[in-house]
């Protein structure tokens, strides 16, 4: 996995499916945040994202008030999403 970020944007390339990804992707959200209230997160090509991630994203959401826009390149990944029912609370979009 890759993550770039500038401003409040945070791009990730591969796969998001390890305990040092989440970590990495922890991480980087932590610096944003603390600074913007709006995060777009460009999910480029994974398959799925682990529990970790989803509910680190969510605690962003609900408890800290943090606006996340993902757009999501992965159909597969968008489906889970919204199985989760988490389509609207991550504004998830298909890029």
């Amino acid at each position: 996995m890759k993550i770039s970020a500038s401003s409040n944007s945070v791009s990730i390339e591969g796969n998001i499916k390890t305990v040092s990804d989440f970590q990495q992707i922890k991480q980087t959200l932590d610096g944003i945040v603390s600074t913007h209230k709006t995060v777009i997160i460009k999910i480029v090509d994974s398959l799925s994202m682990t529990s970790s991630v989803i509910g680190y994203l969510n605690k962003l959401v609900l408890k800290d008030n943090i606006d996340i826009q993902m757009r999501i390149g992965n159909e597969q990944l968008l489906e889970l999403l919204n199985d989760l029912n988490l389509t609207s609370t991550f504004k998830a979009k298909r890029t």
